[in-house]
């Protein structure tokens, strides 16, 4: 697999995973919003996390902007770890550990290819 064929994989892995995410929490069922609530989060936050992860999203498609789609990225999956640990949902902060481990990967292509053309 060529690096250009993974690093747009990568991309596209990403921004279907934050846009499903992004309207997923925008257009919560009851059963995410009871989950916002016992996370102790106020009414309509959910609309917040769909919002950023909806920029994630806009952001990491565009090669401009990819960088910032990242870090926005990996500070909203350190935001969720940091809620499902402090309410023992261990097994479910796997996910964003994962989603995080992506973009990190995912900034260091984006950092590599600019070193790359900058030289």
């Amino acid at each position: 697999m060529t690096t250009h064929l993974w690093r747009a994989m990568l991309v596209w892995l990403l921004t279907a995973f934050f846009a499903f995410g992004g309207l997923t929490n925008i257009f919560a069922t009851s059963a995410i919003q009871a989950e916002y609530s016992h996370w102790g989060y106020p009414d309509g936050f959910h609309y917040v996390t769909g919002t950023l992860e909806l920029a994630t999203a806009a952001l990491v498609v565009f090669p401009r902007t990819r960088l910032a789609g990242t870090a926005l990225g990996i500070l909203v999956m350190a935001a969720a770890v940091t809620t499902l640990v402090i309410h023992q949902e261990h097994t479910h902060a796997l996910m964003p550990l994962a989603t995080m481990a992506f973009l990190v990967l995912n900034g260091y292509a984006v950092l590599r290819a600019r070193r790359v053309v900058s030289q």
